[in-house]
């Protein structure tokens, strides 16, 4: 198993109850796959650093999650494809 850090931001022009259930959906790839969320934050919404998909913000949220390569590979893959996600990083922790 390895652990990554999983972030990704959420659109800033949905409904609140529409943001939760993005999210919720990006937890329910990992959870199906039986991955193991250590650690999980909702950072709120946040100024990004340039303007992305012609936002200036956007909904934060953090996954810190042991796994399989193969979860990882999944949980990319599922961000990449969601329209309400404007980015996201996947980072391999070593300990």
């Amino acid at each position: 198993m390895n652990k990554y850090e999983m972030m990704f931001i959420v659109r800033p022009d949905m409904e609140e109850a529409e943001i939760k259930k993005t999210a919720d959906n990006m937890k329910k790839v990992l959870t199906d796959a039986k991955a193991k969320i250590v650690e999980e934050k909702a950072m709120g919404q946040r100024e990004l650093a340039y303007e992305i998909r012609k936002f200036n913000t956007g909904y934060y949220y953090l996954f810190i999650v042991e796994t399989t390569k193969e979860v990882e590979q999944e949980f990319n893959r599922v961000a990449r494809i969601n329209e309400n996600i404007i980015r996201h990083i996947i980072v391999k922790v070593e300990e």
